[in-house]
């Protein structure tokens, strides 16, 4: 049962539930509504058994709402404000309504379709969807600060910060160097007011003469430059080890990124996961950097200097102590409010990154409709969101800081005070109380410097868990046990029974029946959203089918690996992608092992070569983001040349000859000639008249296969493939009219 579909009831609620429901039913819907039958807050239970639809109001002795599913006739969801309301209509009698709050629609969109579907005999069963955006926290429930993020309240903190140590601790050479110099230098650090005491007691206070001051300022100058070494040499490792870390972590999180299916893409936004890799390692870069090892050293500090003032003063000691608990309980308190604050900083700055990333994508756009002040607005929208979480996240923390800094002083006075009093009582000495003095300013450094600590670790701390969800998130099934290599494949591909829907509880492709045999082109035809790239999708495998199988030379996809499988396929698609690299580069993209003459002769069949050579820079041109520097039919003659060169056994091609000239068409169609020869090819087309040299046609429509047959043998049926054609020639010829 997909997650998050069967709640918990409370015992009312099981107890009513038990009454209306017959033992041999299965519950598979259980969850609540937060709004009653009014529309205002309350509490209702949405319950789906195997035979009935019950509404259970949680108020009432009973009340409860039971409707056969044979008796639904339609089921519909009706957007209302800050909410929705599914309308469950009978055969017979008063129609079912049941309402809840925008933050559920979701889940109850996906049941009402599911249960429409039912009504409508699509399917024989309930088809729920496996995974649902996130938009609350699974632990406590709160709204998530963006969808499928991560709650600020529940982050496991020593869980998180051991994964990020962990990427420190690869390097156990460095690290254990780094933790000596680190422990010399707190014991270092420790020397300084002990000689100082001894300057002013023993040398200056007797006045015990030139000689011996200069020894002591001597030794205190010895132990400041070695304490300066040893600081130094602790930075640079530090420093180099925290590089090497972050390094390490960004290109785990990158080939996460590349390894991750196309339905984790689906969906999210482009700009928060580019603000994963920049602005969440760049907080984690400053921990692994700076942080961690000052955390390390005054720690060793802290303590170092607590032992050695309980040991000389343990009474004066404890007035020095009188600000920690404080101090600490206000920073535990703190927390909660900084994380949901830093995780709710780190939304805003996804959604400006998304915005930022989609209006320079699409510049072209904005400024042919002349757009640009719009857009800016809508910058300046995201912009204040972000200034305005970040003032409420610097205002608590300085407020934390300067209570902090006021607590830390008032232990110096009490110091001063009581340490006072003992000297004139002569119970110590003045060099006594100004080593106990600096002893106890180095103390609260620490504490004082780790307010700021404190601070930054949240952010990081709210960084790293965002890139350790994508980190943790299931990768496309590469290594399966028990899937084999594919050596040799002839490129025939048969579907059977297929059903495939983004969202399960609403297919795209409905028992698709199909057997293509090897080397056969085949053009898939139908009006858009028909279901043909969803087609494609499955014979990529860039997603698995629900039910059914789509099977390669007789064998399921499931049982190939996915790296064998997608070396045979090529594809050439109606908007190539090219990398910013050189033309060569592009073309032997897909064997990255090729010689230049085999990219010659890739660039040669594709029709490609000739205009190539005429530029500046020949095959070493650089091609310009996207391919921005060469026209759309040269894109695609080198996409076809990669292609070529790719040698696929199974050839995808998506539009390959729309939008261009008729002399560009030609040539393309030339090289996309040779390119299908021996190959099995699948190829869309919404100028039918491309397609007359595929073997078959094949007509999908509203997610089923509707007709098979060749371009003759579809026109003399006059379905589905003749009423396109006409209408397509109807279009054309009322365009050459008005041109």
């Amino acid at each position: 049962m997909p997650l998050g579909f069967i709640e918990t009831a409370p015992t009312k609620i099981a107890s009513k539930l038990e009454i209306e429901k017959p033992a041999d039913e299965d519950v598979i819907v259980q969850m609540p509504t937060d709004l009653d039958e009014d529309h205002t807050f309350g509490e209702q239970w949405f319950v789906v058994t195997s035979q009935r639809v019950l509404l259970i109001p949680r108020q009432g002795a009973n009340g409860t709402v039971a409707t056969p599913l044979s008796d639904v006739a339609f089921v519909r969801v009706d957007d209302l404000v800050g909410g929705g309301l599914i309308e469950i209509e009978k055969k017979d009698g008063t129609p079912v309504f049941i309402p809840f709050s925008q933050s559920l629609r979701p889940k109850f969109a996906e049941v009402a379709e599911g249960l429409k579907r039912l009504a409508e005999g699509e399917s024989d069963k309930l088809e729920l969807p496996t995974e649902l955006d996130r938009t609350r926290c699974e632990s406590c429930n709160r709204l998530l600060p963006e969808k499928n993020g991560t709650c600020p309240v529940c982050i496991e903190k020593w869980e998180t910060f051991w994964r990020i140590v962990g990427y420190m601790t690869a390097y156990r050479g460095e690290v254990a160097v780094m933790l000596s110099l680190t422990v010399v230098g707190s014991l270092l650090g420790l020397v300084p007011p002990k000689v100082t005491q001894h300057i002013i007691d023993d040398v200056l206070t007797p006045s015990a003469g030139f000689r011996p001051l200069v020894w002591a300022v001597g030794a205190l100058l010895g132990v400041r430059i070695s304490i300066w070494c040893v600081d130094v040499s602790r930075r640079y490792i530090a420093r180099r080890l925290g590089l090497k870390a972050i390094q390490d972590l960004r290109e785990d999180l990158y080939r996460h990124f590349q390894f991750l299916p196309i339905r984790f893409y689906d969906r999210r936004r482009l700009g928060s996961l580019i603000a994963r890799m920049t602005n969440d390692s760049d907080r984690l870069e400053g921990l692994m950097l700076y942080e961690l090892s000052f955390v390390l050293s005054n720690g060793i500090l802290f303590f170092g200097i607590l032992g050695l003032l309980l040991w000389t003063n343990w009474s004066l000691t404890l007035y020095v102590l009188l600000p920690i608990p404080p101090i600490v309980y206000a920073g535990s308190r703190i927390w909660e409010r900084m994380m949901r604050n830093w995780n709710l900083w780190g939304a805003r700055w996804s959604k400006l990154y998304a915005q930022l990333n989609e209006s320079i994508t699409g510049i072209r756009v904005v400024k042919a409709f002349s757009q640009e002040a719009r857009e800016g607005k809508r910058f300046d929208g995201h912009n204040e969101g972000v200034r305005e979480v970040t003032v409420i996240g610097e205002r608590n923390w300085f407020v934390f800081f300067t209570v902090t800094n006021f607590l830390m002083s008032c232990g110096a006075f009490f110091v001063w005070y009581f340490g006072g009093l003992k000297i004139l009582e002569n119970e110590m000495t003045l060099g006594a109380l100004t080593a106990f003095v600096s002893y106890l300013w180095m103390m609260y450094q620490p504490l004082r410097w780790f307010g700021d600590f404190y601070n930054f670790m949240m952010r990081a701390f709210a960084g790293a868990k965002r890139i350790f969800e994508v980190i943790d998130s299931q990768a496309e099934p590469y290594e399966v046990a028990g899937a084999e290599e594919l050596k040799e494949m002839e490129g025939r591909i048969t579907f059977e029974d297929a059903y495939f829907g983004y969202d399960p509880g609403k297919p795209v492709l409905k028992a698709i029946r199909l057997d293509v045999e090897p080397g056969e082109m085949i053009g898939l035809v139908g009006k858009s959203g028909a279901g043909k790239w969803t087609l494609i999708n499955l014979i990529c495998r860039f997603y698995d089918p629900d039910r059914g199988a789509v099977r390669v030379d007789g064998r399921d996809m499931r049982e190939i690996t996915l790296r064998s499988l997608r070396s045979r396929i090529g594809m050439v698609q109606q908007e190539p992608f090219l990398f910013d690299g050189t033309v060569a580069e592009n073309i032997a993209y897909g064997k990255p092992d090729a010689t230049f003459d085999d990219v010659i002769r890739a660039a040669v069949a594709a029709e490609a070569h000739e205009f190539i050579v005429k530029k500046p820079d020949g095959y070493d041109m650089k091609v310009g983001e996207r391919g921005g520097k060469l026209s759309g039919g040269e894109k695609q003659r080198i996409s076809i040349a990669r292609a070529i060169l790719h040698d696929p056994k199974i050839l995808i091609l998506d539009e390959a000859t729309s939008s261009l000239d008729t002399q560009t068409e030609r040539k393309i169609q030339l090289a996309i000639s040779r390119l299908v020869e021996g190959r099995t090819t699948f190829a869309i087309a919404h100028r039918l008249s491309t397609l007359r040299s595929a073997n078959r046609l094949v007509v999908v429509d509203e997610g089923r296969v509707a007709e098979v047959g060749s371009h003759e043998e579809l026109i003399e049926r006059q379905g589905i493939f003749y009423r396109l054609v006409k209408t397509q020639q109807e279009t054309t010829a009322v365009m050459e009219v008005a041109g």
